[in-house]
């Protein structure tokens, strides 16, 4: 049997300050971005597009975890 203190310590080894910071962050820009619904146009050299704001914010966040989880896993090697 496990002791609830010791299930606890794992919990807050898990939860280190950064990642409840991150946490926060991931969600509060998963707000920012869901508070943003309407259509926007948007020009990325020469094709211009209509979408929602939401989608376009989410795509700029999606391309920012890879290139960051990119950037990571090239450092490790």
């Amino acid at each position: 049997m496990t002791s609830d203190k010791a299930a606890g310590s794992g919990l807050r080894e898990r939860l280190s300050p950064g990642r409840i910071v991150v946490l926060v962050l991931g969600v509060l820009a998963l707000v920012f971005v869901f508070e943003n619904t309407q259509d926007v146009r948007i020009r990325l050299l020469i094709p211009e597009v209509t979408m929602p704001l939401w989608l376009a914010l989410l795509a700029t966040f999606v391309v920012g975890w890879l290139c960051g989880r990119f950037l990571r896993g090239s450092r490790r090697r």
